[in-house]
């Protein structure tokens, strides 16, 4: 399995943000919505995924460490550091990567429940450079809060597309396979206090290309904990059926 069929969730921001009653996520999971980070808030964040289920001795394992700050304007900024390991827990990384991001959120109508965002992230890879090359997500996301009150759902839509060199492997690294565009979708659902279910989607049979659903917890201490489960698009193909499925925890935290 190449690194591009992994998971979605490394390929765009996450951070959250306060107000007064609760926290409000960047992104569902993989999926980003339309809140931004306040000026200058500090967002610090780490995601363990593990392939299950999957082969005992190739599993792929992904660390990836994020931070993330509030500019002015609803701008923010962050940098994800994800790390790929197939094999055992402990082995030598497989990939590592940088990733800068930033995102605006350029319309917010509270009064009707609708916001606007758009927003980019550049995936470069740090080692195995001569097997792969750069590319660059971009994306626009329109949220709607069906009704007032807490307990309605959010909904989330938008699309999205892939910037990239290199599309034929005879011309070089490969920075991207698969369809490069899509749409994105997203579903928020408070049930009680700081506790939501909540679902995204990444169309296309490519490394976006996952459903998650799972749960969002928010914790003492300006905290929050996400658990889901991510099956990829094409994890139902052939012998590919047990590969692109990932258990997914987070834990973030407001400095």
């Amino acid at each position: 399995m190449t690194h591009y069929r992994t998971l979605a969730g490394l390929l765009c921001l996450t951070l959250v943000s306060f107000s007064d009653q609760a926290m409000a996520q960047s992104t569902i999971f993989n999926v980003p919505t339309t809140d931004t980070a306040t000026k200058g808030t500090l967002y610090g964040e780490f995601d363990f995924l593990v392939q299950a289920p999957g082969p005992d001795v190739s599993r792929t394992y992904i660390y990836n460490p994020r931070l993330v700050i509030g500019g002015p304007g609803d701008l923010e900024f962050g940098v994800n550091l994800p790390v790929y390991s197939t094999g055992l827990p402990g082995d030598s990384p497989s990939n590592v990567y940088i990733q800068p991001n930033a995102k605006w959120k350029l319309y917010d109508n509270r009064h009707h429940g609708l916001a606007v965002a758009v927003g980019g992230l550049v995936n470069m890879p740090l080692n195995n450079r001569d097997s792969q090359d750069s590319w660059g997500l971009l994306y626009g996301v329109l949220s709607k809060k069906v009704a007032t009150g807490d307990h309605w759902p959010r909904l989330h839509f938008g699309p999205y597309g892939i910037v990239s060199a290199n599309q034929d492997p005879a011309d070089g690294p490969v920075s991207f396979v698969g369809p490069r565009g899509g749409v994105i979708l997203g579903y928020e659902q408070l049930v009680h206090k700081g506790i939501s279910i909540v679902a995204d989607w990444y169309s296309g049979t490519n490394g976006l290309g996952y459903l998650t659903t799972g749960i969002s917890i928010v914790l003492p201490g300006r905290g929050l904990l996400n658990a889901a489960y991510s099956i990829g698009n094409d994890s139902w193909k052939d012998d590919n059926a047990t590969r692109n499925r990932f258990s997914f925890i987070y834990y973030g935290v407001v400095f």
